[in-house]
């Protein structure tokens, strides 16, 4: 593939990923989310960060049962994506819900388990994203950053746990089932391609 190939599928998927936070930008701006504009927001930032998760999980088994070795290059970005998202999901609980009230906020963590288990999935978000930048993988080692960068199935099962929380208030599961669903049959996939690998040695 060529360096301006490359560069134009990079930019396009840049632009791609921005999408949800523009056209959640503009529905802010033009009063287009519903009656109840915090709420709307923090659960659409929420079910993007989901979204995100799963096409970094999806990686990987792709680009072993498809053999789509170029995909292994853009899974850094769309894990910062996933970060982005997470991030925006985060702090807007912490503005629109807690008023920026850090007090209140770590008193609310045991309070609330769906937010405690939110926020430690995006604090391992946090440390993923931080080792991603190349100076510190060369430092960490490849072993080493491998080892903690698999804790993103960790923040998966944290995720799902989150949204289970969050819309067992309301019964309704379905949408939880759907992510779960996918989830799971993506660690199963990677699960089997590691066994059928492991046969041929």
């Amino acid at each position: 593939m060529s360096v301006l190939r490359k560069a134009v599928i990079r930019v396009a998927l840049h632009g791609l990923c921005l999408v949800p936070a523009l056209w959640l930008t503009y529905l802010a701006l033009t009063d287009g989310l519903g009656a109840n504009p915090a709420e709307s927001l923090l659960r659409s930032l929420g079910d993007w960060t989901i979204r995100f998760l799963c096409l970094v999980l999806a990686v990987t088994p792709l680009r072993q049962w498809l053999r789509w070795n170029a995909l292994a290059s853009y899974r850094r970005m769309l894990g910062l994506y996933t970060f982005f998202y997470a991030t925006l999901h985060w702090l807007a609980y912490v503005v629109f819900d807690m008023g920026l009230d850090w007090q209140a906020i770590v008193q609310d963590l045991p309070k609330r388990p769906f937010i405690l288990v939110g926020t430690l999935a995006w604090l391992i978000l946090l440390a993923l994203a931080i080792t991603s930048i190349p100076r510190l993988i060369r430092r960490m080692g490849g072993k080493r950053w491998q080892l903690l960068h698999r804790s993103i199935y960790g923040v998966a099962a944290l995720a799902v746990l989150h949204f289970f929380w969050i819309r067992a208030g309301k019964n309704n599961f379905a949408e939880v089932g759907w992510y779960a669903a996918i989830l799971s049959g993506l660690l199963l996939a990677r699960w089997l391609y590691q066994r059928r690998k492991s046969k041929k040695k």
